[in-house]
């Protein structure tokens, strides 16, 4: 069953969140995370939305997910996020 890791980033910190996507990729893809979307800029078609970014990132099962989010390795960059930008972020279950 894929997973889906969505995020609404609103950036505050550039320098900082650079730090952050210098390093994110990499952890990913060694827990089978897959970029599926990555927008600026995207068409809002119903409410209101302040973030400067949305994020789309495939897992291949829930325990991929949970190895790379709860990993050292990404809890160590993830502070950069956190930091550097108001993030919501949610996982949903495919419906595969």
């Amino acid at each position: 069953m894929k997973y889906y890791f969505i995020a609404q980033i609103r950036i505050c910190d550039e320098i900082q969140y650079k730090e952050y996507l210098d390093k994110a990729g990499h952890v990913f893809l060694r827990f089978n995370g897959k970029y599926l979307a990555v927008d600026n800029a995207p068409q809002v078609l119903e409410g209101s939305w302040d973030y400067s970014r949305a994020v789309i990132i495939q897992f291949n099962s829930k325990k991929d997910f949970e190895e790379w989010y709860y990993s050292d390795e990404y809890q160590k960059i993830l502070k950069h996020r956190l930091e550097a930008s108001h993030c919501d972020t949610i996982l949903i279950q495919g419906n595969e």
